[in-house]
């Protein structure tokens, strides 16, 4: 564990003697095998689900209050499912690749080597601390690095958590945890890492990748956005109703991919409306003392939430609060309660900013067409959810959308499926990981061209004369 916190140490040199150590160790022992990289994660494995009740309760008191069932299935069963199908996949996706050369190298032949990069900097969020921590460490150590942690400040026992809990498994020199705030963050991003993976808000990612690029070190960042869910005319509106209202209010909306608004055909606005609020009657029937629903991070993120819904009423815009045991609910505990913005205009910040919490905004629409035109006029979104039967308008909007992923008829559940590469595109992000899209982020495909000892080199070479002219015409004339 590395703690930075101290005012008398400076977190550069202090980051800079791990990454020194992490490299020189790389440099020293080499790309680690096969046998050593499943070592590791089966180690991973069986500590995880030691420690499942651990950390389930490290994050419900960074939370105020978070059901140990939701961290289980949303944090920690996501690591240990993608941990066991890397181990049994990763043979695979380590064997030497061969690819043709083409008719005028041969009988040269040509092969893809994956190799380790070296040293891998990972910067994780507050909304998933577990698991966004760890999944990317599972991918990086599948590849062979070395790797250095920063996770949130906002989480201070499930940071720690992790800094002990990873310094038992691993020496320092192959995983190092770093612990300490908004500077340490910085220098941590601003370090010549071989590549930097970072988890969080598109403001901080755009730091993130001005301080890497002083390094030209490479970036995957993951990101967010507002990720719509577009309800068909032909939708199993029940159905979509319980899915939206799952993904939307699983963490009290504090996930990257919750929807983040809702386009209904106009005719079925009310139903849909209606629907919605059912559906989320019965998932959560009360909410203050509720231990399935979760609280809002900090009074800072309570209070943004809170000024997105006022600044909407105060436009006249229609709100509807869905607090079905009509409790008082106190601001200190940071239960906000889900929360529908009908027919907001564009300006409004809850169609402007990404909501983060159990808020979901609700514009009808004329035709498909203008769905995927409003979509299609916003930044990309890391998730779009798509809720229908017919496959000829299913497949219009995913062939003339743009998004990091998306689901159809469900919401969330895309991000579970380790074969499934996870990551954003424009604003949303840039790079994937998860399965073997893990594995090809945290490698180098090296080229690799083998001669024959009997070849035909020798005609490319000058003096030009005849054997040239032939091969000119070999080469062009074909």
């Amino acid at each position: 564990m590395t703690t930075l916190e101290a005012p008398d140490v400076k977190p550069q040199t202090r980051l800079a003697e791990v990454l020194t150590l992490q490299r020189t160790a790389f440099l020293r022992d080499g790309p680690p095998g096969l046998d050593e990289r499943r070592e590791d994660l089966r180690r991973l494995i069986v500590a995880i689900g030691e420690k499942a009740d651990t950390i389930a309760s490290a994050i419900s008191a960074d939370f105020g209050s978070r059901s140990p069932h939701e961290t289980i299935v949303a944090d920690v069963w996501p690591v240990v499912a993608g941990a066991r199908n890397t181990v049994k996949q990763l043979r695979g996706w380590m064997k030497p690749r061969s690819v043709g050369v083409g008719i005028e190298l041969l009988p040269g032949r040509g092969r893809i080597l994956y190799q380790p990069l070296g040293v891998v900097g990972i910067v994780s969020p507050w909304n998933y601390p577990f698991q966004l921590a760890v999944a990317p460490l599972v991918a990086a150590l599948a590849a062979g690095n070395r790797v250095m942690l920063k996770p949130s400040e906002l989480t201070p026992r499930t940071s720690e958590f992790l800094a002990e809990f990873l310094a038992k498994l691993f020496p320092e020199e192959k995983v190092a945890t770093v612990l300490g705030g908004a500077d340490v963050g910085a220098a941590f991003s601003s370090l010549p890492f071989d590549h930097l993976l970072y988890t969080g808000s598109t403001e901080i990612g755009r730091r993130v990748m001005r301080a890497a690029a002083e390094n030209l070190t490479p970036v995957t960042l993951e990101l967010g956005g507002k990720s719509p869910c577009i309800i068909a005319a032909d939708a199993n509106l029940a159905a979509a109703c319980r899915s939206v209202a799952f993904g939307k209010l699983l963490n009290a909306g504090q996930t990257c991919i919750a929807p983040d608004y809702a386009l209904v055909p106009k005719q079925m606005l009310a139903d849909f409306i209606g629907g919605l609020e059912a559906a989320i009657r019965a998932l959560y029937p009360t909410l203050r003392d509720n231990p399935d629903y979760t609280s809002i991070i900090n009074a800072r993120h309570y209070a943004r939430i809170a000024h997105l819904v006022d600044e909407a009423r105060e436009r006249g815009v229609r709100v509807v609060e869905i607090n079905p045991a009509g409790e008082q609910l106190a601001p200190d505990a940071r239960k906000f309660a889900p929360t529908l913005v009908i027919e907001p205009p564009a300006d409004l910040a809850v169609m402007r900013e990404e909501i983060f919490g159990p808020v979901l905004p609700i514009l009808s629409y004329n035709t498909l067409d203008d769905a995927i035109a409003f979509v299609n006029a916003r930044p990309r979104p890391l998730a779009l959810y798509y809720f229908g039967v017919g496959t000829t308008d299913r497949d219009r909007v995913l062939a003339r959308t743009t998004s990091g992923g998306a689901a159809v008829n469900e919401t969330l559940l895309h991000v579970a499926a380790e074969n499934l590469p996870f990551g954003g595109v424009g604003a949303s992000g840039m790079g994937a990981y998860h399965g073997e899209a893990g594995f090809r982020t945290f490698s180098h495909a090296k080229s690799v061209f083998l001669q024959n000892r009997i070849n035909a080199t020798g005609l490319l070479h000058p003096p030009y004369g005849r054997a040239a002219d032939f091969m000119r015409k070999f080469l062009l004339g074909r």
